[in-house]
Order: structure tokens, then C-alpha cells, then sequence
């Protein structure tokens, strides 16, 4: 079994733990609930190994379940003004908060955007909430955008990518911490392989297989 988090979880964990050690004998009850929190910590940061595909499919950015699959514009307005499809999973605190990379490619622009902490569940909070967008370009020049997106409890975005970069499908690119939302754009074209309400796993579950692109249902054209 492994026993792995993420580097970004360290800090809390390490100093929770040794806040528990002291406070343990002098309040037990006080440093019970200490010990719980450092295991939840322990648990929210977690990394786990993950089986990523080895065909050129886009792969969930994130873990969490699908609140909207829809038509709308890229969040780079001074890019391209084509629809393209916007896919969002919402991370409550229970999920793992590592994000990986959808797709190969090479990150030709990356956005960070000051905003407000609303409900990650709501839909404006695509536009209104504290945000990090990540431009990525293919090897067949196909542009994809993930957006990391802060909610109500999450307060910070790491980032661990940067502009000019080369990258591969599934591999970490950063994390959100406590409860978030990620917004994946794709080219209007490609067929969506999953539906809203389901539950994804970041770097594993085939959001799309671009190889096998089909006309878009008429769900997406109204």
C-alpha cells in the first residue's frame, strides 16, 4: 500500500502533528481533536499513483463529479473567439486535490486572476472566482484550457507548470486546497464521452478521444 502525499501538504501535516504531540498529554480531548485533524490533512493531501491511459485520449484533470457540460467561449478572450465545450468538476474536501494534465502538449500561456471565494458549485464562479487559467496547445495544434478555480473553503492554487513547457497527459501539474472547482475547455468538436453526475478520477477517466471526433449533439447547440 503506498503512503504518499503531496509536497504541498507537508507543512500542515508536520506542524499539526507536533502541535498534537505537545498538546496530547496537558489536554487529551484538545489534542484528540488535533490528532483528527492531522489525519484528515494527512487524507485531503494524498497523491495517489494513478493508471494513465497510453493513447492520445484528454483525460480528467481532476477528481470529483461533473456539475455542467456545455457550449460557451474560451476563457482567453484575446486568443480566439470559436465555441468550444466547457466540462466542470467540482472537488468537495473528501476528494483527492492533485490536478494533472489532460493531454500532451506544450503550455503556451498561463493567467492568474484575482477574484472572489463563492461556491465553487455555481456556475459564475467560472467567472467570478479566484482563478488560474492554463492555455495548452497539442501536437496538432488543437488548444485546450484548464482553469483552476478557488472556492468557498479553498483559499490558495499552486501551480506547478509555466509558460513554454512541455507536458504529458496525466502527469501533476498543481493542487487546490480544501474544496475547489476545475473547468476544462476542448475544441468544439471533439465528443464529450462522459455526462453531467459523473463521478471523475484526475488522470484516469477518458473525458474525450479526439481521434474519434463526431458531430457534437444538439444538446450543445441550443
Amino acid at each position: 500500500m503506498q503512503i504518499r502525499i503531496h509536497n504541498e501538504g507537508w507543512v500542515y501535516f508536520i506542524s499539526l502533528l507536533i502541535i498534537t504531540i505537545i498538546t496530547l498529554p496537558f489536554f487529551p480531548f484538545i489534542g484528540l481533536i488535533l490528532f483528527l485533524i492531522t489525519v484528515y490533512i494527512y487524507y485531503f493531501f494524498r497523491d495517489p499513483i494513478r493508471n494513465i491511459p497510453n493513447e492520445d485520449f484528454v483525460v480528467s484533470p481532476a477528481d470529483g463529479i461533473v456539475t455542467f457540460i456545455g457550449k460557451t467561449f474560451p476563457p482567453f478572450n484575446d486568443v480566439n473567439n470559436n465555441e468550444c465545450l466547457k466540462i466542470s468538476i467540482f472537488l468537495n474536501i473528501f476528494n483527492v486535490h492533485v490536478n494533472r494534465i489532460p493531454c500532451s502538449g506544450v503550455i503556451k500561456k498561463i493567467n492568474y486572476i484575482h477574484g472572489k471565494f463563492i461556491n465553487a458549485t455555481l456556475d459564475k464562479s467560472s467567472t467570478d472566482n479566484e482563478r488560474n487559467i492554463i492555455c495548452l496547445k497539442k501536437n496538432n495544434n488543437d488548444t485546450i484550457y484548464i482553469t483552476q478555480i478557488a472556492g468557498l473553503i479553498a483559499r490558495r492554487i499552486v501551480c506547478d507548470v509555466r509558460e513554454n513547457q512541455e507536458v504529458i497527459q496525466g502527469h501533476r501539474f498543481g493542487i487546490i486546497k480544501f474544496g475547489s472547482r476545475v473547468d476544462l475547455y476542448l475544441p468544439f468538436d471533439y465528443k464529450i464521452l462522459i455526462s453531467k453526475g459523473q463521478v471523475m478520477v484526475g488522470g484516469e477517466t477518458i473525458i474525450s478521444n479526439p481521434n474519434n471526433i463526431s458531430q457534437v449533439s444538439n444538446s450543445f447547440k441550443n
